[in-house]
């Protein structure tokens, strides 16, 4: 697996070699890189990552290594012609910017190793950077909750640049039925990490879930051991108590930030009433999407698994 460039400038820089990492801070509409996206260099001219679709980078190494030398931050401003733009994928050409910034008093080893011990552990982190002054600082997701829900790097009105760094998203689907075999294929689309869950062999084989992740484990279990957090949504599809409501109970313990549960208003009704029973309270059980989807009107398992996708992405992207 390919390293992050932020996580490989760690390691060139430990190794002795001079770096700087260059970021792209602005760009035109249907970039081929987009805003965040990043390059290592070093000293010599090797390079890692990418800011464009290779028509800026050979003049962001040049200007990376005048700036290791000089020991300061830089913004490279490029006009794209349409010729180029062309040539890497876009109708027209346009601009973009990239913050280069070698690694040392304003980019330290400290925040490089802050950035891959989060990704590591699957936190999210960011960093924020004065443009006018190339300094660095390590953020928390509280300080730019909006950027953070939304994965977007980009510039405040204060003339600094935030990169946002997520972890993985994930979705856990408890019920190996018809409408997970669509979803979990839309889900990956999606950018999501799917598992399912499903402790009754013959509904969660490899053979109708080719290449998924599949446990076998009461869904309790599973969950116990996955760890669910706050890039993560999870659906149940069983119809049945005995294996949704565990996974519910365990996922309203959690900080997922989806909780869709198929069936009817009559059934989450009954599911209502139980958990109640278990204790739980009116606000903690509205955090349950059910009947789960967006109603769109859909009947057959690929678009009630269109519904389910869309609701979550809605929840995630849409301010809470």
């Amino acid at each position: 697996m390919t390293q992050e460039p932020a996580a490989l400038a760690l390691d060139w820089a430990q190794a002795g070699r001079k770096v700087a990492l260059a970021t792209v801070i602005e760009t035109w509409g249907s970039a081929p890189r987009a805003v965040g996206s990043q390059l290592v260099i070093d000293s010599d001219g090797a390079m890692e990552g990418s800011v464009s679709g290779g028509c800026v980078e050979g003049a962001v190494v040049t200007a990376a290594i005048d700036a290791i030398a000089a020991g300061k931050s830089e913004i490279l401003e490029f006009g794209v012609s349409d010729d180029e733009a062309f040539a890497v994928g876009l109708a027209c050409g346009g601009q973009i910017k990239v913050l280069v910034q070698p690694v040392g008093d304003g980019l330290t080893l400290a925040m490089l190793q802050a950035l891959a011990d989060a990704r590591d552990a699957a936190r999210p982190i960011g960093l924020v950077t004065d443009l006018a002054t190339g300094a660095s600082r390590i953020i928390a997701p509280a300080d730019a909750p909006d950027r953070f829900r939304l994965d977007r790097s980009g510039m405040e009105q204060d003339g600094t640049f935030i990169t946002i760094q997520n972890p993985p998203l994930r979705m856990i689907i408890v019920g190996a039925v018809h409408i997970a075999q669509p979803l979990v294929s839309m889900a990956r689309a999606c950018g999501y990490a799917p598992t399912l869950i499903d402790p009754r062999g013959a509904f969660g084989s490899a053979a109708r879930f080719p290449g998924e992740t599949i446990m076998e484990d009461w869904p309790d279990e599973a969950l116990a051991t996955l760890k669910p957090d706050a890039r993560t949504a999870i659906v149940t599809l069983t119809h049945d108590p005995k294996l949704d409501d565990p996974a519910i109970i365990a996922a309203l313990r959690s900080d997922v930030f989806y909780l869709g549960c198929l069936g009817s208003t009559r059934t989450h009704a009954k599911r209502v009433t139980r958990l109640q029973d278990a204790g739980f309270t009116a606000g903690q059980i509205a955090r349950i999407h059910a009947p789960v989807g967006l109603d769109i009107g859909g009947r057959h398992p690929a678009e009630i698994a269109v519904s389910i996708m869309a609701q979550i992405t809605q929840t995630l992207r849409q301010a809470r």
